[in-house]
Order: structure tokens, then sequence, then C-alpha cells
């Protein structure tokens, strides 16, 4: 079990309270992992702090600005491989399949591309499995950190941890690609609704399942990883 990817699966979970109660635990593995470099590791615990001791309300509206308001920060990765082709269901029927041969069953109403759900699975996998997939996803999360450098957010250290981890060097053509698409304006409701109109999504996990508990995904880090299987790697190329 890979509890560094463990503890970044959480940190870019929505903030809760139980989420809060963790955070010291959180914060004390991602700053032990000789695998990211010393700033780094410093701006994670920095970030882990402002989780756990910041108030309630306001880091979850952080978080809501962010990730839920802003498509181009958007935490579901195909949604910046593929946009709105067609491609992106059948990336999203193979992931899935990928998780069923992992014996890995996301208990939770996110899309099965969602960051911290990967990050959770990928959690599970022999460390070169992870390496590859995180590599193929490089140039997402070096956009993403610098989109995030640009709103002065402290997640950018999440990001940058996840490229240093991954252990590759990210196609920096669309790296700047991706940077060179105009933020969105988290305020602007009516635009967003506009952006985000779409489809019903049916072939994500049970509805009614609701969403993991902090308890339970802290209690995998100790647990063997399931039998092996390799995750499909469809991020290298950007929308």
């Amino acid at each position: 079990m890979d509890r560094t990817l463990k503890a970044l699966s959480l940190t870019l979970s929505y903030p809760g309270a139980e989420l809060q109660g963790a955070m010291p635990e959180i914060r004390a593995v991602l700053g032990a992992d000789p695998r990211i470099a010393p700033d780094t590791r410093a701006a994670l615990q920095a970030l882990a702090d402002g989780l756990g001791q910041g108030d309630l309300f306001d880091v979850q509206e952080s978080y809501v600005m962010l990730f839920d308001r802003s498509r181009t920060l958007s935490l579901n990765l195909f949604e910046h491989v593929h946009g709105e082709s067609r491609d992106r269901g059948g990336a999203m029927v193979s992931l899935i399949e990928t998780y069923r041969e992992g014996g890995f069953e996301p208990a939770t109403t996110e899309l099965p591309d969602h960051l911290p759900v990967l990050l959770e699975f990928l959690s599970t996998r022999p460390s070169s499995e992870a390496r590859e997939t995180l590599a193929d996803a490089a140039h997402i999360f070096d956009a993403l950190a610098g989109r995030l450098v640009r709103r002065e957010s402290r997640y950018a250290a999440a990001f940058a941890a996840l490229s240093q981890l991954a252990g590759a060097q990210a196609d920096t053509n669309a790296v700047a690609d991706m940077l060179a698409q105009p933020d969105d304006d988290p305020t602007d409701l009516a635009a967003l609704d506009a952006v985000w109109e779409e489809t019903e999504v049916t072939f994500g996990p049970d509805p009614n399942a609701g969403c993991p508990q902090v308890r339970d995904m802290l209690s995998l880090m100790d647990k063997p990883a399931p039998k092996a299987a390799t995750a499909p790697t469809n991020m290298n190329r950007s929308a």
C-alpha cells in the first residue's frame, strides 16, 4: 500500500469534519516521503495544516470554488483528455473494468476518473504500475499546478507532488497548451451552468452508495494490494 498516494487521495477529497480530524496523520505521511522534494513536502504540510485547522465552512467553500465551479481545474481527469468527445465514454468504461479486475469498487458517487478515486486505486497497485499511470497524466498535473499557483492556492503542492511521484518529464507543449486556455470564472454561475450542462452519465457507480468515509479509506492503508491489473494508459493527450 502506497500511503502517500492514499494521503494525496484524501487531501484532494471534499473536506469534511472527519477529514479534518485525519489531517495530522495525513500531514505526517506527506512530510515523510523522500520521493517528494523537500520544498514540496513543506508546502504539502502547510496545505494539510490549512485543511485541518481552518474553519470547515471556509475550507469547503474554497474547495467548491476551485474544483467544482471551474472546468479548467476539474478533478475528473478525462475532462482534460477527451473533453466532450465520444472517446470519453469508452475510456470511462475501460477504467471501470480496470478497477473491477483489480478488485476495487469505489464507494462513491464520483465518476471513476475523479482523481481522488484513481489515486485510491493506484495506492493499492505495484509501484511501477502506479508510476506509469501517473506519468501518463503528468502534463495534466503540471497544468493544474500552474493554474492553482495563479490562483495562489496551496492545493498546487498536491499536483506538484504527483508530478514528482510520476518520475517522468511532462510534455511541455501539452502543458503550455493547457495553460493557454482561459480560466473559468467561478463566480459566473450562469456561464458555468451552461458549460457543465450535459447528458446524465449512467455508467458510474451506484448513485445510492454515498461518498467514502475517511476512516474506511485510512483503514485501507495497511491492507495488502489486490491482484495485479494494469490501469489504462490513455491520459497522454490533451483535449
